[in-house]
């Protein structure tokens, strides 16, 4: 097999380090480089040109969502993995609409993600076993998530709703205008059937955008808006 040359994105450099010598030891694969943040993984990917991404999705600012979007935006062949603690079908078909080609939970074995890799990088798709058992049962039970009419940028902007960030804050982290963040917060917000943005936060939640103790790793705002009590569902 070829080599496989591999852009690494993750904002803990413990983890990237633990990440690079698992796949170094296998057969044909060098990571050539590493990024934390969306926007570094964005500028990595375009200097140089690897044949693989492995994307975390918990990524300051804007998050690995709006990575995978903006790096298949500027090449649609880009073959990218993400490799994530989020195993809610609904987050892993946001990532499949972004671009991804293949979607793996960090509590899978060392062995499926490195499955995993060689299948994208080949060209073809991957998907962890809890994950598949997660969209199936959501297929089974012909349920429909609240998300499902949201577009990958609607999702991010969700998520960092959630999390507690501010109209300003999502505007710099997205690069977009502070007008246009409330103008995609209200289609949010008319699109999920939710009035209040305590019921965006429950229906994310229930989603698995973000979680109930720790809204992916952010801190500032973000208590007071998940302790809010559970708000009754529009009528």
């Amino acid at each position: 097999m070829n080599e496989i040359a591999i852009l690494l994105v993750d904002d803990h450099p413990i983890v990237r380090e633990g990440y690079r010598s698992l796949l170094e030891r296998q057969p044909g694969c060098r990571v050539v480089a590493e990024a934390d943040n969306a926007a570094s993984a964005y500028q990595a990917y375009r200097n140089v040109s690897p044949d693989l991404v492995i994307m975390d999705l918990s990524l300051p600012g804007a998050g690995g969502l709006e990575a995978v979007r903006h790096i298949r935006q500027w090449d649609k062949a880009a073959r990218i993995l993400v490799f994530t603690m989020h195993s809610g079908a609904a987050f892993a078909l946001k990532a499949f609409e972004a671009g991804a080609s293949g979607y793996v939970t960090k509590s899978s074995s060392a062995a499926e993600l490195v499955r995993a890799v060689g299948a994208v990088a080949k060209g073809g798709r991957a998907l962890s076993d809890d994950v598949a058992r997660e969209i199936a049962a959501e297929h089974l039970a012909q349920g429909r998530s609240p998300l499902d009419d949201l577009g990958p940028r609607e999702t991010e902007i969700l998520r960092l709703v959630a999390s507690g960030r501010t109209s300003e804050e999502i505007a710099e982290a997205l690069n977009l205008s502070t007008k246009t963040v409330q103008n995609y917060h209200y289609q949010i917000k008319s699109k999920v059937g939710a009035r209040t943005d305590a019921h965006l936060v429950w229906l994310a939640i229930g989603a698995g955008l973000v979680n109930d103790d720790r809204p992916d790793g952010y801190s500032t705002g973000s208590t007071a808006v998940i302790s809010m009590p559970k708000p009754d569902s529009p009528t």
